[in-house]
């Protein structure tokens, strides 16, 4: 054995071959599922080799290790409700994104980014968490669009400033485009596109003007549109829309 081989713990070797998340596969190493080499393992921190190491979990016919292809990478979009928190299950018993898959025949996938439980719209889901590192990544990710109902009516010198930003708890926080798409009486709708994603940006870079979010809903990642899509429910994306939210690794 190559003694420069990178060796991982197995539940973190599991979630990066894309057979489910970190805690998932700890779980499954705790409840006496895993096998390393035919050996029971315990210890969701056990070294395994990815080059010659062979994972098994009890109840499934495949067979882990670095030379396995991974399964295919599956992407669906989710037209998330307000109300449900992004997470696969929550300490404070509040109703998660996962109610919306009740029912379906679906794999391990795990969220794409977040959405706080206030906000709405397009929510990613994956089983390839590499690709999903991809797309929130700064650097690579495409850009998201929101669309922002605020309490007050806006003039040209907020929308630049909103996109000039300002320092918040020692982040910078800045919209990368903001315009006014209609206006009410006492309140408008704002189109704001993000570049990165920052902990509840919108919100805390419209609070620090003074400015409270009446509704929140992300209508865009990338090329990808939230269309009519109804609320509640999902699809699976082709592999060109796949394709279309960041480039190809080379």
């Amino acid at each position: 054995m190559n003694s420069k081989s990178p060796r991982y713990g197995v539940a973190r070797m599991i979630s990066k071959l894309g057979f489910g998340s970190r805690t998932q596969a700890a779980a499954w190493v705790r409840e006496g599922q895993v096998r390393v080499n035919g050996r029971l393992v315990k210890d969701a921190e056990f070294p395994v080799n990815p080059g010659s190491d062979r994972i098994t979990i009890d109840g499934r016919t495949d067979t882990m290790d670095g030379r396995t292809e991974r399964p295919v990478r599956l992407v669906l979009m989710l037209n998330k409700p307000r109300g449900l928190v992004t997470t696969t299950s929550d300490e404070q018993g509040r109703e998660t994104v996962y109610r919306c898959f009740e029912g379906a025949a679906l794999p391990w996938l795990a969220p794409v980014g977040r959405l706080d439980k206030a906000s709405e719209g397009l929510l990613l889901f994956s089983n390839d968490p590499s690709w999903a590192a991809r797309i929130t990544h700064p650097a690579s990710g495409p850009d998201k669009t929101y669309h922002v109902q605020i309490d007050r009516l806006p003039d040209a010198a907020l929308l630049s400033s909103l996109q000039r930003g300002l320092h918040v708890d020692g982040e910078r926080l800045a919209a990368k485009s903001a315009r006014c798409l209609r206006s009410g009486h006492k309140n408008a709708w704002l189109e704001i596109v993000l570049d990165e994603g920052r902990n509840r940006q919108i919100r805390r870079l419209l609070s620090a003007f003074d400015i409270a979010a009446l509704r929140l809903v992300r209508v865009s990642v990338g090329r990808l549109q939230l269309g009519e899509l109804p609320k509640g429910k999902w699809r699976m994306l082709t592999a060109q829309e796949i394709e279309s939210l960041v480039p190809a690794e080379p």
